[in-house]
């Protein structure tokens, strides 16, 4: 008989078994029903830095990211102006992007990717990967580093805890609102495994017999999707599982 990872009982004890799961789970969906709720009444900050972004249509504001849209959202892509390519982690999460971008612009909500590398390293990369999504360069603003995902000299606060040897770009999410009268608003980020909201497929895993089979972190095993030839990835962003 094969070995197997988990103890082998009849159909009747796994009933019972998954039953006491399914117990936590209803518990837990709970729970983060009432985290959603929580975060909803977060208070906001006005933004008042003019950010100037490069964009294939021109330079644009923050304001102008929204599009006709009440709501933005950020995905900050790590991806540093001297890379060669975008963070493989990263990437997962923008793979997800494409398919949902109809239903998040319907639904009021404009997505995109922001970097500090040039535009035309961003264009090419996201030519290579298939992606259509919005990507822009935040360049030398200082709109990455406000935002707690870029870091001078290894320091700085990340996940809303200071930090020693942080590498220049890290991962992160942020939400903005523009209202009426084009004033926007900082309403909510969120950075490390809190990220993993972009990325279904870590859901999927999650109801594999083998889980996400991770041994450390997914570096270990994450390729660009073009590259699961076995060819490493060369963003740069390999250490960023001891931060995260």
């Amino acid at each position: 008989m094969p070995e197997t990872l988990n103890p082998m009982v009849s159909r009747e004890a796994w009933l019972e078994a998954r039953t006491a799961l399914l117990a936590q789970e209803k518990a837990l969906t709970k729970r983060l029903d009432a985290l959603r709720a929580e975060r909803m009444k977060l208070p906001w900050v006005k933004v008042d830095k003019l950010y100037n972004f490069d964009t294939p249509g021109g330079p644009k504001t923050l304001a102008d990211l929204f599009a006709g849209r009440s709501q933005l959202l950020v995905q900050h892509f790590m991806f540093a102006p001297d890379w060669d390519e975008g963070c493989v982690g990263c990437s997962l999460g923008a793979d997800h992007i494409d398919g949902v971008l109809p239903h998040l612009e319907n639904h009021d909500v404009k997505f995109t990717a922001v970097s500090r590398a040039p535009l035309g390293k961003l264009e090419a990369f996201k030519r290579r990967m298939g992606w259509r999504f919005d990507w822009i360069s935040s360049g030398d603003t200082d709109f990455n580093a406000d935002y707690g995902v870029a870091f001078r000299d290894g320091a700085g606060v990340y996940n809303y805890r200071a930090g020693q040897d942080l590498p220049d770009d890290l991962p992160g999410l942020s939400a903005f609102f523009r209202d009426a009268d084009g004033t926007v608003y900082h309403t909510y980020s969120c950075y490390a495994r809190g990220t993993e909201v972009a990325g279904g497929v870590f859901g999927l895993l999650d109801i594999c017999p083998k889980g996400r089979n991770e041994a450390g972190n997914m570096t270990g095993w994450l390729r660009h999707h073009d590259r699961y030839d076995g060819a490493a990835h060369g963003c740069g962003c390999g250490s960023q599982g001891s931060v995260i």
